[in-house]
């Protein structure tokens, strides 16, 4: 399974990175937002910035949610970097952007997926990574990570190629809990990411071999 950071901070991006373990990056309009990152050269200048600081998949999200806008936007993201992924919602006017992206070279991320019918119609329109937002699930008293491991067999099934990103992650355990599912790719904050390495007999190991070191010195 790939590690994905979500979000458009450089420090968390860097910091990510230099643990070895990251394969590309998701942004969205409310991470730009966030970082205080306006206007469309600014944050088209920030997409290049990331591209150049990661070697992997760069999701960068269009705004517009018509069929012509979303092709005129994606068009301008793909034009930043090789390693950029156009991200387009799933609406009716995206699944057509995403066959239209498909047939003519451009990668896709179809997000805000919350049904394995609409994965279906991801994955048939030729998207490279789909979607669904795992957290956002649990909130409306569902089960995300039963949807990843739903659209996980029927891709299996079905020999569909697009790839299942989970998205949404709110913990270390999402992300075990998503692998252990068939994702393909857990996108996360890097509190996730870094939670990960916690366990408290890790440190009590650790301070007990510490200890026992002093006594050989």
């Amino acid at each position: 399974m790939k590690f994905f950071i979500d979000t458009a901070n450089l420090a968390q991006i860097k910091e990510a990175n230099e643990l070895g373990i990251l394969d590309g990056v998701t942004t969205n309009p409310s991470l730009m937002a966030k970082e205080g990152i306006k206007g469309t050269e600014a944050v088209m200048n920030h997409y290049k910035t990331i591209c150049e600081m990661v070697d992997g998949d760069i999701s960068a999200e269009v705004i517009a949610t018509d069929f012509d806008g979303i092709l005129e936007e994606g068009k301008k993201l793909a034009a930043i970097h090789p390693n950029i992924i156009v991200k387009v919602p799933m609406i009716k006017d995206g699944v057509k952007a995403l066959k239209w992206f498909t047939d003519n070279g451009i990668k896709t991320n179809c997000t805000l997926v919350f049904s394995a019918g609409q994965a279906i119609l991801a994955a048939k329109a030729g998207a490279t990574y789909v979607s669904p937002f795992i957290g956002r699930i649990d909130d409306s008293g569902w089960d995300g990570v039963e949807l990843i491991a739903q659209i996980s067999q029927i891709y299996s099934i079905q020999g569909y190629k697009t790839q299942i990103l989970a998205a949404s992650i709110r913990s270390a355990l999402h992300i075990v809990k998503c692998a252990e599912a068939g994702a393909d790719v857990c996108t996360c904050p890097l509190d996730s990411i870094l939670g990960l390495l916690k366990h408290p007999l890790t440190d009590i190991g650790l301070a007990k071999f510490l200890e026992d070191a002093k006594k050989t010195v």
